[in-house]
């Protein structure tokens, strides 16, 4: 019998609470995790009012005006319009993101200007391979996700609500500067689903165009058609996780569905926006015969003589055969963003 990444940490942590281990089990996360609610909220209560306080609003929602019973009271309700998940969300509460909040009758973000990851990495552990190779990206996160995969690396990002974990605030022009001194010419919006930040990604990609900095998104595709539309005006690349071609996979592994992030990879390549999409490969789960077929290396061949264009070890390239955009070796176009 599998066991997931998430239930492996879950059963973990009950072990070591009651061997009285050193997790601290008082981070809200856990607590949630653990409990499966938001005991946990309590603790970062002071900070969460801080959030909500500061939060600005968010763009994609509308208002669900719903009559109580018994009276002529109504209770205000919001729908997020961001992605497929269409959350309808009463006062004080969360959509499935946990990132947006109705706050009396207003959706607000809770993670404009609140990153909770910052790294700077090779563009090829996006994994972006011709989107500017040797490029140093400048990577950002917040918290949260639309969806819950069993299998994600990121949990402990993707997984989390705003108040997890505390931060300063974080202006657009700040995380434009601060690529700018760390000599990135790309800000990747990377390691959460950015599309739970959309507004604070829109606000960043714009800043960083004045001072010619390129921003690429490393998204699930799980969004809808209006934001993703804003998304592609301000971005230069995107890439996408196909994490399965089943609806199944989808839904029982990833608590989404295929459908929408079939439809977000068809407008990106309608766009003006360089795409590039990853088949991400889960073990046991994904890697039968019938869903994919086994790439024979990590390298970027030519489609016209067959030759290695771009030869990589992990990350990192190790040899570079495109000159002006076409294959050293017999001069056909390569696909890519080379310069």
């Amino acid at each position: 019998m599998m066991i997931s990444r998430r239930d492996f940490f879950i059963t973990s942590a009950k072990i070591l609470a009651a061997a009285g281990g050193g997790m601290v089990l008082s981070d809200p996360v856990w607590q949630r995790i653990l409990s499966g609610g938001d005991s946990g909220l309590a603790f970062g209560a002071s900070y969460l009012d801080d959030l909500i306080r500061l939060a600005p609003g968010a763009r994609y929602w509308k208002p669900l005006a719903i009559k109580g019973e018994g009276n002529s009271r109504e209770k205000t309700i919001v729908k997020c319009l961001l992605c497929p998940n269409g959350c309808a969300i009463a006062v004080g509460q969360r959509g499935k993101c946990r990132t947006r909040m109705n706050v009396n009758g207003e959706l607000r973000s809770l993670v404009y200007g609140r990153p909770l990851s910052i790294h700077v990495d090779p563009i090829e552990k996006k994994p972006l391979y011709h989107y500017l190779p040797s490029t140093a990206a400048f990577s950002l996160a917040t918290a949260g996700c639309p969806l819950s995969c069993k299998f994600c690396q990121n949990w402990e990002i993707s997984q989390a609500s705003p108040e997890d974990h505390r931060g300063p605030f974080a202006p657009p022009s700040m995380i434009v500067d601060a690529a700018q001194n760390s000599r990135s010419p790309v800000i990747a919006f990377t390691y959460n689903e950015p599309t739970v930040f959309t507004e604070y990604l829109v606000d960043i990609a714009r800043e960083a165009k004045k001072k010619n900095i390129r921003s690429v998104m490393i998204s699930c595709g799980f969004m809808n058609e209006a934001p993703l539309a804003e998304i592609c005006g301000v971005l230069d690349a995107i890439k996408i996780d196909l994490k399965g071609y089943s609806e199944n996979f989808y839904r029982t592994v990833c608590g989404a569905s295929l459908r929408p992030v079939l439809r977000s990879i068809k407008q990106i390549a309608k766009s003006r926006v360089h795409l590039e999409i990853v088949n991400l490969v889960v073990p046991t789960l994904n890697d039968s015969d019938k869903m994919l077929q086994e790439h024979p290396g990590n390298h970027t061949y030519c489609p016209g003589c067959g030759k290695i264009v771009i030869e990589r070890q992990s990350f990192f390239v190790t040899e570079m055969n495109i000159k002006n955009g076409q294959c050293k070796f017999c001069g056909r176009k390569i696909a890519g963003v080379w310069a």
